[in-house]
């Protein structure tokens, strides 16, 4: 690791925020999901608290904060949230007080088949009233320019083969769901609704489906299959980009106190892997 970047190391960062109904009720209407006065939020909420408040002055070209307050300030243009491993504690109930203490644990720079790879690690500790509910490891991936990035066009054949598989669900993420999630993160990261930025500078054949919004849904798969707040942890690695219009199919299947989940493309790629674990 490049002692360049130590001055961005293990420097912890607090924000706040509050479980408030209004928003517990919005990412479950875009979860399609009932949610009762006073429950519980589901999982993958947590992804909805502390974000960022950047200045429109502080914002880059892409639409991401300006890199060098928190998270180094790496040259690579594109960047992809490309993985995270949660441990669930207490759940997040309704008014409380949100603190989260964000770091970075690790920059890896790395040459790969498509070039120049930065890979950033930040560890996150979200607590409720003083008692901390989740951790997280995030990965996050910067990359070079590129021309473009392949896609298979969606011609609406054959679905693929998905029996090794007990649950399933399928669903279009169309434009409206990535707007929605990106006003729920407050994400302006333009890849995923500025099509003409994400086609014609990023290289992209399509408006980009965010990760965490896939890895709620795989979440919210097993809430509707075991119920809620059985999960102790969850796990997902973003293996290929998703696009908006194409059909997506949501899939797991349970080995005594294990999950395995993915999320798999019109033309069968994996688009994120996924593994999970239950109370005993």
């Amino acid at each position: 690791m490049s002692q360049r970047w130590n001055d961005w190391l293990g420097k912890p960062l607090r924000t706040h925020d509050m479980v408030s109904q209004p928003a517990v009720n919005r990412f479950a209407a875009l979860l399609d999901v009932p949610q009762p006065i006073g429950a519980d939020a589901p999982h993958g909420f947590h992804w909805c608290l502390c974000l960022p408040d950047a200045n429109m002055a502080d914002i880059d070209s892409d639409g991401h904060p300006v890199r060098g307050a928190f998270l180094p300030p790496i040259a690579l243009p594109r960047r992809m949230w490309v993985a995270s491993d949660v441990s669930f504690h207490t759940p997040l109930q309704i008014g409380a007080q949100i603190e989260r203490v964000s770091t970075v644990m690790s920059v890896a720079e790395k040459d790969g088949s498509a070039g120049s790879l930065a890979f950033v690690e930040v560890d996150h500790v979200t607590s409720a009233g003083g008692t901390v509910a989740i951790r997280e490891r995030q990965t996050i991936v910067y990359r070079e320019a590129v021309g473009s990035v392949q896609a298979t066009a969606y011609t609406g054949g054959a679905r693929p083969d998905l029996s090794n598989w007990t649950w399933h669900r399928h669903m279009v993420p169309n434009e409206v769901l990535l707007f929605r999630y990106s006003a729920l993160t407050f994400n302006s990261h333009r890849i995923h609704y500025d099509l003409p930025y994400a086609t014609a500078v990023e290289g992209y054949p399509g408006l980009v489906v965010q990760g965490p919004l896939t890895a709620s849904l795989l979440l919210d798969l097993c809430v509707r299959e075991l119920g809620s707040d059985v999960l102790t942890s969850f796990a997902f690695r973003a293996r290929t980009p998703a696009f908006a219009g194409p059909e997506m199919h949501l899939v797991g299947r349970r080995d005594g106190g294990e999950i395995s989940l993915a999320a798999i493309g019109h033309d069968g790629r994996t688009i994120i892997s996924a593994s999970a674990t239950i109370r005993s």
